[in-house]
């Protein structure tokens, strides 16, 4: 299927590993132009040399922190004419309230909350003024589905979640489109290392890190590639209709009964 976004310029921020990574990859693949950015300038050279290897677009790296105003903006001046904007950056730590004071959560929030929401204030305008664009904010199932354990990102996600419905819901009007995805769990390196301190735990054997994952739908996790290619169709004209939408991708866990396996 030809997604129609050859020749469109995107933003993927937290670009340099995990879902963010497999991101970039496939909308260059797609013959879309890059910008990528993260706080990491060494993993962001590894990913552009990577795509540049094998795809003819253009891929410009930022090494920027986006839990600043002045990282935000900088970002959003040195990038220009944005198409597609994916917001990825950011991950907020587990715990309840117990273990996380407001300084952690506040910290964490300036990046995937705020960090999400200066760069949708800043690059919605300017897609307005175009006439056109797609926002893709890649959120997290916690919003969906809240726990204790994980307070501050369900709390941060459903806010996440709320933004994107709500601006989504007039956006279209303007011939901009906004849009979400909860991804459930995802194989990343932070996932499998998390599987494999587990697996030693339990087993003094780290190698039977997927044992960890019965009970997930499937007993596995979903893979980056996954959510890349929801991505991208997203972001494509093929998903034209779609604004306003938080889709949930977790293998159908959401729709469990509490307590099955």
């Amino acid at each position: 299927m030809d997604l129609e976004i050859n020749s469109k310029t995107a933003l993927v921020t937290g670009a340099s590993k995990g879902i963010g990574r497999a991101v970039a990859k496939l909308l260059a693949a797609e013959g879309c132009d890059l910008h990528i950015a993260s706080r990491t300038e060494a993993d962001l050279m590894s990913l552009r040399n990577e795509i540049i290897s094998t795809e003819d677009v253009e891929v410009i790296v930022h090494p920027v922190d986006l839990s600043t105003e002045k990282g935000i903006s900088s970002l959003v001046k040195a990038s220009g004419n944005i198409d597609i904007l994916v917001n990825n950056a950011g991950a907020i730590p587990a715990g309840d309230l117990e273990r996380l004071d407001n300084d952690k959560i506040k910290q964490a929030w300036d990046l995937k909350v705020f960090g999400y929401l200066g760069l949708v204030r800043a690059l919605y305008a300017q897609m307005r003024e175009n006439s056109a664009g797609v926002i893709v904010n890649i959120i997290g199932t916690a919003g969906e589905r809240p726990r204790s354990s994980y307070i501050a990102g369900g709390m941060g996600n459903a806010a996440l979640m709320a933004m994107t419905r709500a601006l989504g819901s007039e956006s279209i009007d303007y011939g901009v489109r906004i849009v979400g995805i909860n991804p459930g769990p995802i194989e990343t390196d932070r996932l499998v290392a998390q599987a494999k301190t587990t697996a030693d735990m339990n087993w003094s054997d780290d190698s039977r890190w997927r044992e960890t994952l019965k009970g997930l739908p499937g007993d596995r996790a979903g893979s980056v590639e996954e959510i890349a290619w929801l991505t991208a169709f997203l972001a494509s004209p093929k998903a034209s209709w779609l604004s306003g939408t938080v889709i949930m991708a977790d293998g159908g866990e959401h729709s469990r009964p509490p307590g099955r396996l």
